[in-house]
């Protein structure tokens, strides 16, 4: 069932109580360009390919998509890049699709917790020829999936992730940060209803990690932490 956009409003007068993760300006504390400089060639896979296809889970506004298109095309010179960039937010991706004049930029609102959400991603990558994404970028979204949807709904994306590229390149968030979100809903008056049942807590880092080196990955490089204490992980399918 699609959300409206009461659920998607933030809670009370908080703008940091956005249960999705969908800040209004995100970018206004953790610029699109202090992302990037925490990437590194060697978290990209080499390729000859003529087309590399991304696709960006939680793209917000847009400006971090933006920012990744540059970088890639650094990566891969001679390469056409193309990236869908996904948004469970209709009016963040709204303010994309305003600000976007790169026709090899698509934004599109999916949630990837529900069918509709996934047929998209599926349906996007098959129109345009190939059965997998060279690079999903998933920067800072691994815990709101995990908080509204629970342990399973944690390990379901990280298995469609998995089926459906051939590069990992992810920011989860530590369990300290879903401490600090379920404090900012209560002050403003709410709760992650799931919190207190998640089983995957303090070890939530470890977790992802084996989820994504389970038979058919394996990581291939990770930063060093950022500003604001989060690492940055690579993984390449095996050949």
């Amino acid at each position: 069932m699609p959300l409206n956009i009461e659920d998607l409003s933030f809670s009370g007068d908080n703008p940091g109580a956005a249960r999705f993760g969908n800040f209004i300006n995100y970018y206004s504390f953790h610029t699109s360009k202090e992302r990037i400089k925490k990437l590194h060639p060697k978290m990209f896979p080499p390729t000859d390919s003529e087309q590399i296809h991304c696709l960006d889970i939680g793209c917000n506004s847009g400006e971090l998509t933006e920012e990744l298109y540059v970088y890639l095309k650094n990566i891969y010179p001679t390469s056409e890049i193309k990236i869908l960039a996904i948004d469970i937010d209709p009016t963040l991706i709204e303010r994309a699709q305003e600000r976007n004049t790169n026709r090899n930029i698509s934004f599109a609102t999916s949630d990837i917790t529900t069918e509709i959400g996934c047929k998209l991603i599926k349906d996007y990558i098959q129109n345009e020829n190939k059965d997998k994404f060279d690079i999903v970028f998933c920067f800072s979204v691994t815990m709101w999936i995990h908080i509204n949807n629970g342990d399973l709904g944690l390990q379901s994306l990280l298995k469609f992730i998995k089926v459906n590229s051939r590069c990992v390149i992810i920011e989860p968030q530590p369990w300290k940060c879903y401490k600090n979100a379920q404090r900012r809903m209560k002050r403003s008056g709410k709760c992650f209803e799931l919190f207190n049942s998640l089983q995957v807590r303090d070890d939530v880092d470890k977790v992802i990690e084996d989820i994504l080196t389970d038979d058919t990955y394996v990581k291939v490089y990770e930063s060093s932490p950022s500003s604001w204490n989060r690492i940055i992980q690579s993984y390449f399918i095996k050949e």
